[in-house]
């Protein structure tokens, strides 16, 4: 049992490396963009549409990614800020709080990224991106929207790992 909890939170500590790397990355694009922009607007007098696209494209995917690597650093809002640190059978009861507001949360936005209102997957958001065009990029919408089941399966997967890892047990018996 502790070995499939260690191994799902070094998955959970892979995916975050990776997904801050993608944050990163993002933002990094993101700044190179909207300069770009801007030297091309006030400068050249001639901005091209697709930087500003490309820009609010970024964002989002910047923003779902570090919201997924703020969830697992326990850097996101709370409400008890206390309760990070707390261990013991406490620990444990605000593990199953925060894992559960998380799932309460995430559940909904998962599921209709993959099915529509009418239970089918052809009507689900990330499918319906994907039948649209990017207005200035010729790109599919879904590669944009991908980024919201994306993030937010991050987030899952970190709070399934936290929550795993404060409820076993320890060699002793005790939580850790």
């Amino acid at each position: 049992m502790r070995a499939a909890i260690r191994w799902l939170d070094r998955l959970s500590e892979v995916a975050d490396r990776i997904a801050l790397w993608g944050a990163v990355l993002s933002v990094a694009a993101l700044v190179l963009l909207a300069g770009w922009q801007a030297a091309a607007r006030y400068i050249l007098d001639q901005p091209p549409a697709w930087t500003e696209e490309l820009a609010r494209f970024m964002m989002v995917w910047a923003g779902l990614l570090g919201a997924s690597c703020a969830f697992r650093a326990h850097a996101d809002p709370s409400l008890f800020p206390a309760a990070r640190t707390r261990t013991g059978g406490l620990g444990k009861v605000f593990a199953l709080i925060r894992a559960g507001g998380a799932i309460i949360f995430i559940a909904p936005i998962l599921w209709y990224s993959a099915y529509g209102l009418n239970g089918r997957m052809a009507s689900g958001y990330v499918a319906r991106n994907a039948k649209q065009m990017a207005e200035t990029v010729d790109l599919p919408m879904a590669v944009f929207a991908i980024a919201v089941p994306v993030g937010f399966s991050l987030i899952l997967l970190h709070a399934v790992a936290h929550l795993a890892t404060a409820l076993a047990p320890t060699e002793q018996g005790t939580a850790p």
